[in-house]
């Protein structure tokens, strides 16, 4: 039995997400969660009897965001340690344990009893060896692929996605042409993608996929802009910031 703590430590700072709906503790100095989150959990589809795993939870702040929607189990997967207990403790905080369970272990070694509805994550967007180093290796290990890659997340989703269900990924607008190949290699298919534009009239910086097991068309939705030209979040980004658009 692992002993958890939820009080909050001198290193960490409390935050509140969906207009205080969900209680976030995050490190000062370590890895810490944006926007891009908030744009993921509100792209995955969810129905009340689905099973779901993410893979990599970091606070496990999208798993504490689906919970708003209906599921009936979420499995979230860390490999970090310290990032596991940190998610074990938010999830504690939001009262959430009975239908959140964190698991510290890395997706490669792990084998479920049984295949998900919707697998999920929010994955490193750098390779092994671009970009500039983080000063901790906890943001080195979530911000680059240190420890797994995309290709690995596809191929291991395609073995333990139901016939019928779907992955979801963000990743930065700039790696869809590797992802979509990947995704080919992998077996698996897009269903549906969307842009996300920071602003009108500026280049895309995230793009949604979800992916499937059939072959078949994929659903380009209308692209997503998160700040109007008043320097204000646009109504359809305020929605999915405050959590009122989740079904």
């Amino acid at each position: 039995m692992i002993e958890v703590n939820p009080a909050l430590r001198p290193d960490e700072t409390l935050n509140t997400f969906y207009k205080g709906k969900i209680l976030v503790l995050q490190r000062k100095n370590g890895f810490r969660f944006s926007v891009d989150a908030p744009l993921l959990a509100s792209f995955i589809q969810t129905k009340k009897e689905d099973e779901i795993l993410e893979i990599g939870t970091g606070c496990g702040i999208i798993p504490m965001l689906l919970s708003l929607k209906p599921s009936h189990h979420i499995v979230a997967l860390e490999v970090q340690q310290g990032l596991a207990d940190l998610a074990r403790r938010n999830i504690m905080l939001n009262h959430l344990d009975g239908r959140i369970t964190v698991i510290e272990k890395d997706f490669r070694q792990y084998n479920p009893w049984h295949q998900f509805d919707i697998i999920f994550s929010n994955p490193p967007y750098l390779p092994k060896d671009s970009g500039y180093p983080s000063q901790t290796e906890e943001k080195n290990i979530a911000k680059h692929e240190i420890l797994c890659s995309v290709e690995d997340m596809l191929n291991w989703s395609k073995n333990w996605l139901k016939v019928d269900g779907s992955a979801y990924f963000i990743l930065p607008e700039s790696r869809r042409a590797g992802f979509e190949l990947e995704l080919l290699k992998s077996g698996l298919s897009l269903k549906r993608s969307r842009l996300v534009f920071p602003r009108e009239n500026e280049p895309p910086n995230f793009f949604l996929a979800e992916c499937g097991q059939a072959p078949g068309g994929c659903q380009v939705m209308a692209p997503l802009i998160l700040c109007g030209q008043d320097g204000n979040d646009t109504d359809e980004a305020e929605a999915m910031f405050s959590g009122v658009d989740g079904k």
